[in-house]
């Protein structure tokens, strides 16, 4: 009989140390990988902007917007880790988490609390008469309590009034049989992860923004100068004309259509202030600066084109903060079913209580006045209407949804790097097309510029060859600007350089990201007010530098 015995104890005795665990096993959801993206171009045919690249050489810099030369971008980017408001948001979002796991795994300790108490009392005649008669005195804490009753059938009669010093100590500790406090834990540690994986989502794309903002307000003042050469242009032949007009050769209605393609271009100009001052404002919101204090004061635009390694769609997976955030959320939502599961079973608790009570309080630490009590408590629900069993099944389909959302992110990444490969693929070629349209629009204005001073055609001609080609210049910009904002999303898209093979890494940058942005905002060093528009060129221009003029405006030739 004993050797029956003794195996099931050392059983009992491991399942009350290990306890049991039912969490289903955890397998981050399965997702369906094409080879390679569809949209990569074959060799020989690379487009300008990426290029595919092996597994080791597939790695984004993490200051990826170096790519783009523009010293002015780079000292942009690094306000935003410390300034932006969005930012300083998910890092806090990511300490709180954190707390959340510290919460949860306080349950593996016990409770100690300490209640002391003094209570001043009568018993009445009656229940002192009885022999029944005493004060009571209780004590709680955690899970525990304790009645002292002070009098006995000794000192029936007295009903005078007396007071009752109590200092309990208790203490409790619940047993973690079924994994409930693990799973918890897990649960919370998961999701702190995700947390962590939002910040770095949430930089990654407020750099994009950034990024973008900066590339448009540029473009914008390249936009301003081509309408500032154009408009030299026009007041030239405005000067032109009224000196033609002069001598009888020619007359005011080619005046009329030179001034109203010179103040149509004037307005123009002066529309793109709106959208200027637009970038500008949204650039100080990302680095955390007012609006009014800051300032960027127009620069030539300089469309440089990084180099973004492209590695394979299964890469796509370690590289981005968000498919990772998804995935942690799917690992807690799977704990949140063991625990769920596990209050079907039974607690456990065990209690113990000790201390002192006396109706003086200079012998309350007298020895014969202390107490004590210990002994385990086993709880169980026996009806509860099937709300255990509804628990588990919310737990099961939050796990679902969760899962579900993962995929959808996955396929969104997908569908993100594959549209701006095609981007960039198309945009390369269509930028050379828009280059040979502006190339042969400057020639027709040339031609149309030397036929006009000969007088063999009027001046209507190069109007009309002057519309088309600063139609042209600003056609081949818009498409150099999409290109810039494509590679940018690409490697917004790609992960922007981090990897998650390194979460403690991830989780110590998420710990201290935007720290800084809680004391204040970093000034601007461009608070001077910059004019916006800009302003015109002033002077005249001869008809006789137009042709110079234009080839210098023009943009080189792309690769």
């Amino acid at each position: 009989m004993n050797t029956i015995k003794k195996p099931n104890l050392c059983i009992a005795s491991v399942l009350l140390l290990a306890g049991c665990n039912f969490a289903p096993h955890y397998d981050p959801p399965k997702t369906a990988i094409q080879g390679k993206y569809k949209e990569a171009v074959p060799p020989g045919d690379l487009a300008e902007g990426w290029q595919p690249a092996d597994p080791h050489d597939a790695e984004i810099p993490s200051a990826w917007w170096e790519g783009y030369q523009d010293p002015k971008l780079n000292e942009l980017e690094s306000r935003v880790a410390i300034s932006n408001q969005s930012v300083v948001a998910a890092e806090a979002n990511y300490r709180a988490a954190r707390a959340l796991v510290a919460e949860a795994q306080a349950a593996f300790f016990p409770t100690l609390s300490l209640d002391p108490s003094v209570t001043r009392s009568r018993t009445s005649a009656s229940i002192a008469n009885s022999g029944a008669g005493g004060s009571t005195v209780t004590g709680t804490g955690s899970g525990t309590s304790t009645t002292t009753t002070s009098n006995s059938a000794s000192n029936s009669g007295n009903t005078g009034p007396h007071t009752i010093y109590t200092l309990p100590l208790e203490a409790s500790y619940q047993l973690d049989l079924w994994g409930s406090v693990r799973n918890s834990v897990a649960q919370q540690r998961d999701s702190a992860q995700a947390s962590a994986a939002q910040v770095v989502t949430a930089l990654l794309s407020t750099q994009s923004s950034l990024a973008q903002d900066y590339f448009q307000l540029r473009a914008v003042d390249e936009q301003r100068r081509i309408l500032d050469s154009t408009l030299a242009d026009y007041e030239a032949s405005i000067h032109l004309i009224n000196t033609l007009m002069k001598t009888g050769i020619d007359s005011s209605e080619d005046l009329a259509e030179a001034e109203n393609q010179l103040y149509t271009a004037e307005a123009q100009a002066t529309d793109l202030g709106v959208a200027r001052a637009q970038y500008e404002h949204a650039i100080a919101v990302l680095i955390g600066v007012p609006p009014a204090e800051f300032s960027l004061p127009p620069e030539p635009y300089r469309p440089v084109l990084p180099t973004v390694p492209v590695g394979l769609p299964s890469q796509l997976l370690e590289r981005r903060a968000d498919i990772a955030a998804a995935e942690r959320q799917v690992a807690a939502a799977n704990a949140q079913i063991g625990v769920a599961r596990a209050a079907y079973f039974p607690s456990l608790t065990l209690s113990a209580t000790g201390g002192y009570e006396a109706t003086g309080f200079s012998h309350l630490f007298d020895w014969p006045n202390r107490f004590w009590s210990i002994g385990p408590e086993l709880a169980q629900t026996l009806f509860e209407g099937g709300a255990k069993r509804a628990a588990v099944s919310q737990a099961r389909a939050l796990n679902d949804a969760a899962a579900a959302t993962y995929r959808g992110t996955v396929l969104a990444a997908f569908q993100s790097v594959e549209d701006n490969l095609a981007s960039l693929r198309i945009l390369s070629k269509e930028l050379i097309q828009r280059h040979q349209a502006t190339v042969a629009a400057q020639r027709t204005v040339e031609l149309s510029v030397v036929r006009f001073k000969n007088g063999v055609d009027s001046y209507l001609n190069v109007i009309t060859a002057q519309n088309t080609f600063l139609s042209s210049r600003e056609s081949e910009l818009q498409v150099q600007l999409e290109r810039q904002i494509a590679s940018v999303n690409l490697i917004n898209n790609l992960g922007g350089g981090w990897t998650a093979s390194d979460w403690a890494k991830t989780e110590g940058m998420a710990s201290h990201q935007g720290r800084a942005g809680q004391a204040g905002q970093v000034p601007s060093d461009d608070a001077a007010s910059t004019p916006n528009p800009p302003p015109t060129p002033t002077g005249d221009i001869h008809p006789e530098e137009l042709l110079k003029q234009n080839a210098d405006a023009m943009a080189p030739t792309p690769r």
